[in-house]
């Protein structure tokens, strides 16, 4: 079985407010706290990952 290979978001900032993305795994997509990596992750289907981060870029930062 594979391992998830992490990846810090482009989006992640020095103070340690970091998202880690897997998604080298088949059918799924995993999302932790860079800061908790022996803690729990989410898991995405491929669409609803990309829906998630399609709606995200269209959001307007508060």
């Amino acid at each position: 079985m594979n391992q998830p290979e992490w990846r810090k978001s482009t989006r992640s900032d020095n103070a340690g407010n970091c998202v880690e993305v897997a998604g080298n795994l088949p059918g799924v997509v995993l999302v932790r706290d860079s800061k908790d990596p022996s803690g729990p992750a989410l898991a995405f289907t491929p669409d609803a990952w990309r829906s998630l981060v399609a709606h995200l870029h269209r959001a307007p930062l508060d």
